[in-house]
């Protein structure tokens, strides 16, 4: 009898730490992108599938930022030179570490943004938010960071990025 009451009681106390969890807000997650020695996150829930440098067929009359269609896993995807959309762009190539990350499927849009190198996965508690200078921005841009090493992280929300007027309209 003691046990089935111990069971009862175990099976109770996981429910409720179940739906503790689901109630519960998580922290913040991000893939760290590098583009033109500049520092970005995007948010993990709206990061998609990243891939190595793939084949990518130019399209004409586009703006010199949309790379053109490159076939990723059997489905057609826009490339955006993200940097070169930003107006960030180098002259300095590091085009070996370059990978495409593509939005999550979630957001409905096939495209992939091409970074010059992966820099890992950072969390809420590994960065600091730094103060707005309150300059004007565009909605897709997000909160500026620094972590523990002193670089600067600025966050790009792709779910806005995907809707952004300036980002749908790749003809030039």
């Amino acid at each position: 009898m003691a046990n089935k009451e111990a069971l009862r009681e175990l099976q109770s106390r996981l429910a409720e730490r179940l739906q503790s969890a689901r109630t519960q807000e998580r922290g913040k997650s991000w893939l760290a992108v590098e583009c033109s020695a500049r520092g970005f996150l995007f948010p993990l829930k709206e990061a998609g599938e990243i891939f190595a440098m793939a084949p990518v067929m130019s399209v004409p009359h586009t703006h010199p930022w949309f790379l053109g269609v490159s076939n990723l896993r059997g489905h057609l995807h826009g490339v955006v030179d993200l940097a070169g959309f930003l107006g960030v762009k180098s002259n300095e190539q590091l085009r070996d570490q370059a990978r495409l990350v593509a939005f999550n499927t979630a957001l409905e849009i096939n495209c992939a943004l091409l970074v010059d190198r992966l820099a890992g996965l950072r969390s809420e508690g590994q960065l600091t938010p730094q103060t707005d200078n309150g300059g004007t921005r565009p909605p897709f841009v997000g909160a500026r960071y620094r972590d523990e090493g002193g670089r600067v992280w600025q966050e790009l929300n792709l779910a806005a990025l995907a809707g952004d007027e300036a980002f749908l309209r790749i003809v030039g």
